[in-house]
């Protein structure tokens, strides 16, 4: 069985990195508290290409370091 991940673990081991998460934890107003890592790359169409292929039932995708020149992110 995967290993359930607190999203300080996923910064820490991953930064700055986009993360595939399955099954997150989420609070009241849906931000991701954490969950099982199922892919994490520093290129974030790897990561939505493997969303694609395993199709997670719930999954998220966060990205751990700062926005890339350019890009704003929607909370």
């Amino acid at each position: 069985m995967a290993e359930v991940l607190d999203q300080a673990r996923i910064h820490e081991q991953y930064p700055s990195e986009w993360v595939l998460i399955g099954d997150p934890q989420t609070d009241e107003s849906f931000a991701v508290k954490g969950g099982v890592v199922l892919f994490h790359s520093k290129n974030r169409e790897e990561v939505y290409r493997k969303a694609h292929e395993l199709r997670p039932r719930r999954f998220s995708v966060i990205f751990t370091g700062e926005p890339p020149k350019g890009m704003e992110f929607m909370l």
